[in-house]
């Protein structure tokens, strides 16, 4: 892990925070201990001011939030204000050790509470905590009901250590699948990553925590690591993180990467945004006007506050920090330290006013958000209802588990049938909790493993179980041919700090590992062959034709066992159907050169510095489509263990430049199951832009009992229409017809209409 939110910034360091002091790196190295002895005494102190905000003229509630800030700033002294602009112990030991990633000492002298920061892109990483599944297994939920109840998991879990702030949700696009933190997003769509975005926001902040939406902006890559991709070992990392230039044009800019935040803070009133390590057209994504003055405050209205990813600010940027929009530096302060800061103003290259706006937007967050008007959060784990938020872990998992592959309903396996007395286990990742690390690590309270509850469940039944790690392939394929079924679990490797070099499952492990070849190796021995994929982005799947089921459970969190063991047996412990309800929110390729990244080093990983996104908006599926590539596996794909039939397709334009779309979902199986409608829309031709062949605007997931149907209803507004003219510099709706498509996957289109819209006709 290199630089990360709370994580051990390595080399990339220049120094150490401690309170208000900084190790520099030089002395570090040489005087590690008595740099460790100070941070532990200097992170001592800190304690809140009893009362929280006391009796003060800001405390007075009925007062909006503007007002109460302004009040509480002009109490203030210029020091007071700039010890405010930087985070201080790293690991919040002022307040409960190990319970924070950050801390902020507040200003006892006027009730100015101190404010604790935690990571929760996957649960809180303080502590012990519930390890939800991978945001990326949630956005395969396309469910944003659920999305609400992780979020709002994740926002009780860190009020009951003690934080205020979450850094979470990750809404970073997926440009190329073999980014190193796929898992932490949503996906390679604007729409559906937006969609999640909010519901994990609201869920998250209905909870008295302030959201923390990252990274902003254009943050897609990690870099390729020594010895990847043919670099000589002891090579300097490709595309790294922390210097990369992002060269995206304005269009693509708003049409794929900005959507998402843009949602989080216009729909879901998100309270505050990191900005990312890596530049953006030149500038630093933390001193970047254009990103976080013109588009965050003024086009979008934003009024809370920006926070930088830890190590992204720079100590040689510290005025251009304070004029283009950074408003707090949590970690390490070598930007905002007082020194730096004060450096600044004495050579008038940042006002004393600009120092007030930045704090007046802190505290008019914390205003607004009610962190005054509490109490402070005790760190008391005994608040988590554990055994709770892992039934609703369960709960996400089940509904985010992708059926890819299913020939001959072979699942769900039928534990009564007695053609299943016995069934083998293949793979040390069936019996292991799953983790990619970095910012999103998590230690689980509780946790059960796919072996073990196979053996519960299966023995019970009177079948046997058989279990071979993998270890050796021969082996594992004596234990398969021996059985009725054999399930395959495998893993792939991808975390904070590094890319994947390939798709492979087995890119990146060290020592190497052999997964597909196992895969092969079991299929050949036993033709009943289930492949469970534990991955956190897309992967290759060369077997997939040898197989008869591939399972893609992401992911899957503490509650691993037991949701993919409901879905694999199609029931859960009490005997109630279970549906796989999980759809692809990104393409699995077939190939490592079919991604829109391949074949060229100034798309991915860059050259020089500088990472050209040169594929545009044709971001995902709409490369595949645009190119004609065939996937091994569409955007939207997913099976259910039920039949759906689509009909009535209906499409009327709106008073307000949109369209109103409905249509009916039958269940037509034998069992209860899920589906999730998807609409597309379909571009007219524009002279001089490129346009994807169609763009995902609109979805609903619809649960139905066997032969039931549902009438749905959807509203897609003028801005799904339109495209971002370079121009005018704004949206834009290009008269013609456009196509309206209700699919299943973006390659199983089921019904299609079409709407004139901006003064255009249709034939």
């Amino acid at each position: 892990m290199h630089g990360t939110e709370g994580g051990d910034p390595g080399n990339a360091m220049m120094a150490y925070r401690v309170g208000r002091w900084a190790c520099p790196k030089e002395w570090l190295m040489k005087h590690a201990l008595g740099c460790a002895l100070l941070l532990l005494t200097a992170s001592a102190g800190g304690a809140d001011a009893a009362g929280r905000c006391g009796d003060h003229p800001w405390c007075d509630t009925s007062l909006d939030a503007d007002t109460r800030a302004g009040l509480l700033l002009e109490q203030l002294t210029q020091d007071e204000k700039i010890s405010l602009l930087a985070g201080d112990d790293l690991f919040g030991v002022g307040g409960q050790a190990g319970s924070h990633t950050g801390t902020s000492d507040g200003v006892p002298r006027v009730d100015l509470p101190t404010i604790y920061y935690t990571d929760g892109p996957m649960g809180v990483r303080s502590g012990m905590a519930t390890a939800m599944p991978a945001p990326l297994g949630l956005a395969a939920t396309w469910d944003p009901a659920l999305a609400a109840r992780y979020g709002a998991t994740v926002g009780n879990e860190a009020k009951s250590k003690g934080n205020d702030v979450v850094f979470a949700p990750t809404v970073n696009i997926m440009r190329t699948p073999l980014g190193g933190r796929t898992f932490e997003g949503y996906g390679e769509d604007p729409w559906l990553v937006g969609r999640m975005a909010v519901g994990w926001i609201e869920g998250a902040q209905s909870e008295g925590v302030i959201a923390n939406v990252k990274h902003f902006a254009a943050n897609n890559q990690e870099g390729m690591g020594p010895g990847a991709q043919g670099t000589p070992l002891g090579v300097g990392v490709l595309g790294d993180r922390y210097t990369v230039n992002a060269v995206v044009d304005e269009r693509t800019l708003r049409e794929i990467y900005l959507p998402a935040f843009e949602a989080a803070v216009n729909e879901a009133n998100v309270g505050s945004i990191m900005c990312s390590y890596n530049r953006l057209n030149g500038q630093y994504a933390c001193e970047n006007a254009h990103l976080l003055e013109t588009i965050l405050r003024l086009d979008w209205g934003f009024e809370g506050y920006v926070l930088s990813d830890y190590g992204a600010a720079h100590p040689d940027g510290t005025a251009a920090s304070l004029n283009d929009g950074l408003d707090f530096e949590p970690w390490p302060g070598w930007c905002y330290s007082p020194l730096q800061v004060d450096l600044a103003l004495a050579a008038s290259l940042a006002s004393s006013a600009t120092v007030d706006e930045h704090v007046r937007r802190i505290l008019r967050t914390l205003f607004a958000y009610g962190a005054f008007d509490r109490d402070a959060y005790p760190y008391d784990d005994t608040l988590i209802d554990q055994v709770g938020h892992a039934a609703v872990a369960a709960e996400i998992e089940e509904a985010a588990l992708t059926l890819l592959k299913n020939d001959g309903r072979v699942l769900p396996l039928d534990l009564e049938d007695p053609g299943l007395r016995s069934i083998a286990v293949i793979g040390a990742d069936a019996d292991a909790f799953q983790s990619r690390g970095g910012s999103a690590g998590i230690r689980p309270f509780l946790y059960d493993t796919p072996l073990q509850v196979i053996r519960s469940r299966a023995e019970a039944h009177g079948v046997t179980v058989s279990y071979a790690d993998g270890s050796d392939q021969t082996a594992a394929a004596a234990t398969a041919a021996a059985t009725d079924v054999a399930l395959v679990f495998v893993s792939d490797i991808s975390g904070e700090g590094a890319d994947k070099p390939c798709m492979a499952l087995d890119c990146g492990f060290f020592p190497p590992r052999a997964e597909d070849a196992l895969v092969s190796a079991v299929a050949m021995a036993n033709p009943s062959t289930i492949v469970v994929l534990e991955a956190g982005a897309p992967v290759l799947t060369p077997w997939r034709a040898s197989v008869k089921a591939i399972l893609e459970a992401w992911i899957p969190g503490e509650s691993a066992g037991t949701a993919i063991v409901d879905v694999v047996f199609g029931r859960d412990a009490n005997g109630d159907a279970v549906d796989p309800g999980g759809r692809l929110p990104v393409t699995f390729p077939q190939s490592d050169a079919d991604i829109p990244t391949a074949g060229d080093p100034e798309k991915y990983p860059g050259v020089g510095e500088n990472v050209y996104y040169k594929e545009g908006v044709l971001v995902g599926y709409r490369w595949y489509d645009a190119n004609g590539i065939e996937p091994a596996f569409a955007f939207g794909h997913g099976l259910s263990y039920s039949d759906f039939a689509y009909g009535g397709l209906a499409v009327t334009p709106t008073p307000s430049g949109g369209v109103a779309v409905d249509f009916k979902v039958t269940n037509v199986g034998a069992r209860p199951g899920s589906d999730v409608a998807q609409i597309y829309v379909g571009f007219p031709a524009v002279t001089g832009l490129v346009q994807p062949p169609k763009a995902l605007k609109g979805f609903q997931k619809v649960a139905l009992a066997a032969g039931a149907s549902a009438p749905v209803h959807l509203e897609l507004d003028a801005r799904a229409f339109a495209y971002w003219s370079t121009a005018s510099n704004d949206w834009r709706v290009a008269p013609g017809c456009y196509q309206i498509l209700l699919g299943r996957s973006a390659r199983a289109i089921v019904a299609t209409a079409s709407v004139p819209l901006g003064g255009g006709t249709c034939p």
